[in-house]
């Protein structure tokens, strides 16, 4: 039992979830700084200081404490925003990195030298790549 747990926990998958759960974590604490410490006094101050409140958890209405709720709402859209903009640059950097790495790049013959069999072995190829594209 213990060899079968070795053996799972050296899986290259558990160990890629494991450093992205802590990157992950480090990266929130990030986050919710940027957010509640800056982000939600600079968007809510105006009304924080009309009601004479100086913590958000504060603000409500009736017993409702909807300055919670702001400061969730704020957090959630900045998170994603963020995510967004890691998303778009990561996959911004994987077509140029693709691009770079590209087998049908300029250090293959022109098409004028290439036999009839090569063209269509190129064809193939080509359509191959297509395939494990989509």
């Amino acid at each position: 039992m213990l060899k079968e747990f070795k053996t799972f926990i050296m899986r290259g998958n558990v160990v890629d979830l494991a450093v992205a759960v802590i990157v992950a974590n480090a990266f929130s604490a990030i986050v919710d700084s940027l957010i509640s410490d800056v982000i939600t006094p600079l968007l809510l101050k105006p009304a924080m200081t009309a009601l004479h409140v100086d913590k958000l958890s504060n603000l409500g209405w009736n017993g409702v404490l909807y300055g919670k709720f702001l400061a969730s709402t704020i957090s959630f859209l900045v998170t994603t925003l963020i995510i967004f903009f890691l998303v778009k640059a990561l996959n911004k950097a994987r077509l140029v990195n693709k691009d770079n790495t590209n087998p049908s790049a300029s250090n293959q013959p022109e098409e004028a030298d290439l036999s009839k069999d090569q063209k269509i072995l190129q064809e193939i190829r080509d359509e191959l790549i297509k395939l494990n594209s989509k």
